[in-house]
Parts: C-alpha cells; sequence; structure tokens
C-alpha cells in the first residue's frame, strides 16, 4: 500500500500513475476541444442557412459559447471557414501529394485509388459539404473565392496534371491535352459530390447501385480514354 501523509494524500510521487499527471483536468480538455467545436457548429448552421444568412453570434451559441470566445480562436466568420477548408480538404490534397511522391507502380492505378480515396475522404460528410458550401456561395465572397482557389483547385490540378504528364512520358498514358484532361477527370467527382449533398435523399435512380460503383464506372471510362495501345486508340 503506497504510504500516505495525516491528511489521507500519497506522499511518496514515485506511486502516483503517470497516466493521471498526463491528463489535462476537464476545463483544459474542454478548451482543447473548443476549435473543433466551433467549426462543427459553423458547418451545421452553413448547411441549415448557408454562409452569407449565418451570423457570428449564431455559431457561438450552437457552441454554447460566449460570442467573444468565437472571435478569440477565429477573429471573423472568413477565418472560421477559412479554417474549415484547411481542415476538411487542404489536409487530404496534402495527404495524396505525400502518397503519389512516393508512388512507383502504374500512375492509371495510382489515379484510381486517388479518386477512390477521394471520394471515402471527402465526398461524403462534412468535406464534401464544405465543397458545395464553397461553389454556391463562391461569387458573393470573392476573397475566400481567392482563398479556395489557392488552398484547394489548384494544389489538386497541380497534382492531377503531374500524374498525367507522369502517365504520359512514361508512356503508359497517349498524348492527350494535360490540361483539359484534368478537368475531365476532376468534373464527374464534382458532379458526384453535388448530387450527394444536394438531391442524394430524394433520387431513387440510384437505387441498386452505389456511390462506388457508379465511381467505379466513371474511373474506367476515364482512364481507358488515357491510357494507350489498342485500349486507348
Amino acid at each position: 500500500m503506497p504510504p500516505v501523509g495525516s491528511a489521507g494524500y500519497i506522499t511518496d510521487p514515485s506511486v502516483i500513475n503517470s497516466d493521471i499527471l498526463a491528463t489535462p483536468p476537464p476545463r483544459q480538455r474542454r478548451k482543447d476541444a473548443r476549435p473543433q467545436e466551433l467549426l462543427d457548429a459553423a458547418l451545421a448552421l452553413f448547411v441549415e442557412k448557408g454562409f452569407a444568412a449565418t451570423r457570428s453570434e449564431e455559431i457561438a451559441a450552437r457552441a454554447g459559447v460566449a460570442k467573444g470566445t468565437l472571435y478569440r480562436y477565429y477573429p471573423s466568420k472568413d477565418e472560421l471557414f477559412k479554417a474549415m477548408v484547411r481542415d476538411n480538404l487542404s489536409v487530404h490534397i496534402a495527404e495524396s501529394a505525400a502518397q503519389a511522391a512516393q508512388y512507383q507502380g502504374p500512375i492509371a492505378e495510382l489515379l484510381r485509388q486517388m479518386m477512390q480515396a477521394w471520394w471515402a475522404k471527402v465526398g461524403h460528410g462534412n468535406a464534401g459539404v464544405v465543397c458545395k458550401i464553397m461553389m454556391i456561395e463562391a461569387r458573393n465572397f470573392p476573397e475566400l473565392a481567392r482563398f479556395y482557389v489557392d488552398e484547394v483547385i489548384r494544389p489538386s490540378q497541380s497534382l492531377i496534371s503531374g500524374l498525367v504528364m507522369r502517365g504520359i512520358h512514361s508512356g503508359e498514358f497517349r498524348a492527350v491535352p494535360v490540361e483539359a484532361t484534368v478537368h475531365m477527370l476532376i468534373a464527374p467527382m464534382l458532379h458526384l459530390l453535388l448530387h450527394e449533398h444536394s438531391f442524394g435523399e430524394h433520387d431513387s435512380c440510384h437505387e441498386g447501385m452505389g456511390d462506388e460503383a457508379l465511381l467505379d464506372a466513371q474511373i474506367a471510362l476515364l482512364l481507358h480514354g488515357l491510357l494507350a495501345g489498342p485500349q486507348g486508340t
């Protein structure tokens, strides 16, 4: 039994569980989680009301904090949305770029894996909603639109164009106009995303065919058009 003092406290610090010391108190844990709670509250309201119609005080109230607390973490609604883009989209682009830099196999297979991973991580859930909100609101918020172009669109296009050029240089792909091909590869993903987050609950046309099956068909059509030789001629 560990030694205790007269007040009932353990007097030998060596017997104190290190996990207890490492665990922050509830107040600190709540503080650490607050930025994510604010982002979650903002996203829910953006979906319900749109970005323009959502007020900062509504976000704070949804997250259960004072408006001043919101501004302590995010000085403006624009900065909050930028954090949302970074957390939900930029991180996945960076992961894909790192994967592509290390990949040594056929580029067609890498494109297939990346598109499937993009749908699994981005198309479903919060990240897909962020994409949709930006597409809807971009015209009314040009500064945010420029941020989104620099943070999401250009890095994505650069990543895919680099893969297409690698495939052409290796002889795996036939010579195609790279910029136009990049748009053709991205467009079906955006269409699927918009459908998922706009009509998915109401459209019975896709019954019996999951999103993954539709994506497989899109990828097959696109890649067969890229491949050199009999399949792609």
